[in-house]
């Protein structure tokens, strides 16, 4: 049976990873940092059949041993300090994680996997928030990179040096640029599933506002359990490569807020929802929207749930989740 390796393994990807590689055949690993992680409890409940590691993208030793101890034949690079408005007042941590992190786990991978035809193939978790201030739209796999936020900078770094340690050391090692994709594992912190959670307790008296920053942001917005998809797909290849993954759609903020009041039979959700500077941005990221044409022609790779299906399966699973947390 193949093995594949994880870090972010408790993340919304990491998640749909491991269901999507053990439905294949694969042993799966998990990383997890830090010691009675409650998060780790709960995958262990959910899904049994992952086997998980200690370590840490910020020391080089635990990884190289968890690669030991695992003997991948894939290693996929999710875990990230990954919420952009965290990365604002947590900038070196950041670049520490999500950018020197990458780093570590290549080199781990040289040291474990060999110098000479290195068996261990990589996937690494890059990110539209690259483009940042878009030079181009849509953006592709040679669009520019401007990173607008310390998360974007330190994954423009985690993207530049696959690049050179594919190119330096025949690494097979590939990266997805993936545009937003969320679903019903998000984070509640992360704007899609708190808007997804209000609309949800607001229709049932939980919560009395929702209190935004900028609505008129626009993203391309996928479900990741297709995105993943994608991600082992990439490691399947003969060569090593980097792909865009993205719909080629994009909706603003308010859009998705529309779309989950109405989920929920609220038609006027403007009497609900205020906006605070607080959640703004010091640096905007107005316009992504991703041109997947390379995915869709090398991988045969296409995204399969639609946005309105996104924004209605969100809203149903948190109307489930709250109403069972009240015993309605």
């Amino acid at each position: 049976m193949p093995r594949a390796f994880i870090t972010g393994i408790t993340g919304q990807d990491g998640q749909h990873l491991a269901e999507f590689l053990h439905g294949k055949g694969y042993d799966v690993y998990g990383m997890i940092k830090g010691q009675n992680n409650p998060r780790a409890t709960r995958l262990q409940e959910e899904m049994p059949f992952i086997e998980l590691v200690s370590g840490d993208l910020a020391d080089l030793p635990s990884l190289v041993a968890a690669l030991q101890l695992a003997q991948p034949d894939e290693v996929y690079n999710l875990g990230a300090i990954s919420f952009v408005a965290l990365s604002f007042s947590q900038a070196e941590l950041t670049a520490n994680i999500t950018g020197l992190g990458v780093l570590r786990m290549l080199e781990a991978i040289r040291m474990v996997g060999g110098t000479q035809n290195n068996p261990i193939r990589f996937y690494q978790a890059s990110s539209s928030e690259m483009f940042g201030q878009v030079r181009e739209t849509p953006q592709n796999e040679l669009t520019p990179f401007h990173p607008r936020s310390p998360y974007g900078c330190a994954k423009v770094f985690g993207h530049d040096i696959v690049v050179n340690y594919r190119e330096s050391y025949g690494l097979h090692a590939s990266s997805g640029i993936l545009f937003n994709h969320e679903g019903p594992r998000r984070g509640i912190e992360f704007v899609t599933r708190k808007v997804s959670n209000a609309a949800a307790r607001i229709k049932l008296g939980l919560q009395h506002e929702l209190v935004m920053g900028n609505l008129d942001s626009k993203r391309d917005w996928g479900y990741a359990g297709d995105y993943v998809k994608g991600m082992w797909m990439m490691l399947q290849q003969d060569d090593p490569d980097d792909y865009v993954l993205a719909t080629g759609e994009t909706h603003s903020i308010e859009e998705f807020v529309d779309l989950a009041f109405a989920e929920v039979g609220i038609a006027d959700w403007r009497q609900y929802v205020r906006q605070d500077p607080k959640f703004y941005r010091p640096a905007e990221v107005d316009l992504l929207i991703g041109d997947a044409s390379k995915a869709k022609e090398q991988l045969g790779w296409e995204p399969e749930v639609d946005f309105p299906s996104l924004v209605k399966m969100m809203v149903d699973n948190d109307l489930a989740i709250e109403a069972a947390k009240a015993g309605r």
